[in-house]
């Protein structure tokens, strides 16, 4: 099967290079034996393969990889793999036993910092063993292009279960078929445009354009939007966090109680997303006094913060049903000293009426079971990436996860961290998911930039415990 990639999907291909890998990671760490038992694990490097490879029918693109077109006459196409291997993209790979959460946090930056095999389905997953107290962690890289979140979901929506038992799928009969030759892919292209006059407008802008200019083909609602927020936009404050990117990266994470910040919404009667904002806030904050930044009550740091929409459940936390991501500017309060002053703020910025807004739609994700924020963290990476780089000085995701255990081949997940990539010139992302009474906070950080990553972790816990001090 051939498929075209689409003008947004081609801009991601083409915006990878070898300092700004454009692939969205997730970090899942499993409860794999009771801590002390000598017994066999629940989840090992045989059972997660047959376990992927039974859902890949669900994410079709991952047999998939990209084709370019020849003389360029066309975007790029989606085409079944012929040499497809599984075991090439699931790898095993095992920390020093009994390796440590550092360690382990050290590796999934290398990792993040390698980009993937252009010539294969654009996807590696890492079953990464001998973590201490019976644990085993999965890390997954998918490329941005491949997942859009309604015709394409990312591998962790669907290896995870709402039980130990995982759900049973019908059988899937895929062989690999025959690739089509550069003459077929040639003579394919030709036959699209002489179809389509109007896409040889596209063909030539495609050839000397920029990645930005090729997501701009997406039509004429897209290009206004764009053109709105780039006019409506004034750029970004200046800021360590924006400089040219190295090829390594670091990588640290913060679990806090979601309690908390739901005692943060009752008592000053916001949403559960102003008040992570709030403590994010605190936490930069904090982390920018640590470099000596001279900061005033002015001072601000501009995110892009894309936040899918949900239907809350009864308690006003849980997501029911992803509808879109939403993505809009937010000036974050750095400078503000007062906890509370910060919340208020960022309330106010965030009501409807008071931000520039771009959703990306997820209907995929309403109709489909599984878990939903490894696809949204991926669309909001899509969504962040088209306003100007200029206008903002970080990425902040936000997806809302299931209050309930999940499983991975009958192992329990305990702890799900996203591993967004950094966009060009931005030596920070933010990604978080709320899953199981539990917010998970995944720092992705250039190597060189930001050596002090582990302040950055650190003054998040202190923002949360300002913001709690403030409840009182």
């Amino acid at each position: 099967m051939i498929t075209r990639l689409t003008p947004q999907d081609t801009a991601f291909y083409r915006l990878e290079s070898s300092s700004n890998p454009i692939h969205i990671g997730s970090l899942a760490i499993v409860r794999n034996t009771e801590p002390g038992e000598v017994a066999e694990p629940i989840l090992d490097y045989d059972r997660l393969v047959d376990l992927v490879e039974s859902r890949l029918a669900l994410v079709p693109r991952y047999r998939r990889k990209v084709r370019e077109i020849p003389l360029s006459l066309g975007r790029p196409v989606w085409v079944e793999d012929s040499r497809f291997d599984i075991t090439y993209h699931i790898r095993r790979s095992a920390l020093p036993g009994p390796g440590t959460d550092e360690q382990l946090h050290e590796l999934v930056a290398r990792l993040a910092s390698n980009p993937l095999d252009p010539a294969r389905p654009l996807w590696e997953m890492y079953l990464i063993e001998r973590l201490s107290e019976g644990r085993c962690a999965i890390f997954t890289k998918s490329h941005s292009a491949l997942v859009d979140g309604e015709s394409a979901l990312e591998i962790g929506h669907v290896i995870l279960d709402a039980g130990p038992a995982p759900r049973e799928l019908a059988d899937d009969s895929w062989i690999a078929p025959r690739e089509p030759g550069e003459l077929e892919l040639l003579v394919g292209a030709l036959a699209h445009l002489a179809a389509q006059p109007r896409k040889a407008l596209e063909v030539a802008r495609d050839a000397s354009a920029s990645a930005f200019a090729v997501l701009g083909t997406a039509g004429k609602a897209v290009e206004s939007v764009v053109a709105a927020v780039r006019a409506a936009a004034t750029g970004a404050p200046d800021s360590p966090l924006n400089t040219p990117t190295s090829r390594t990266r670091r990588f640290a994470v913060v679990r806090t109680e979601l309690e908390d910040y739901r005692a943060i919404r009752r008592r000053f009667d916001c949403s559960i997303n102003d008040t992570i904002l709030a403590v994010v806030t605190g936490a930069l904050r904090n982390w920018l006094l640590s470099r000596g930044e001279a900061l005033t009550e002015s001072t601000t740091l501009r995110a892009v913060v894309p936040m899918s929409v949900y239907v809350e459940g009864n308690d006003g936390d849980q997501a029911q049903a992803a509808s879109e991501v939403s993505s809009f500017l937010i000036d974050l309060p750095v400078g503000e000293p007062n906890p509370v002053m910060r919340l208020s703020h960022i309330a106010h910025a965030t009501e409807p009426n008071g931000r520039q807004r771009r959703a990306v739609r997820a209907r995929t994700l309403v109709h489909l079971a599984g878990f939903a924020p490894a696809s949204l963290h991926a669309m909001s990476v899509r969504a962040a990436s088209t306003f100007a780089e200029h206008t903002f000085n970080l990425v902040i995701t936000n997806a809302p996860g299931p209050q309930a255990p999940m499983y991975i081949g009958g192992a329990r997940m305990l702890e799900m961290y996203p591993v967004s990539p950094l966009l060009r010139n931005q030596a920070l992302s933010i990604g978080i998911t709320s899953y199981d009474g539990h917010v998970f906070y995944g720092l992705n950080a250039d190597r060189d930039a930001m050596a002090d990553i582990g302040v950055l972790a650190a003054s998040v816990r202190d923002s949360m415990e300002e913001m709690l001090g403030a409840c009182v």
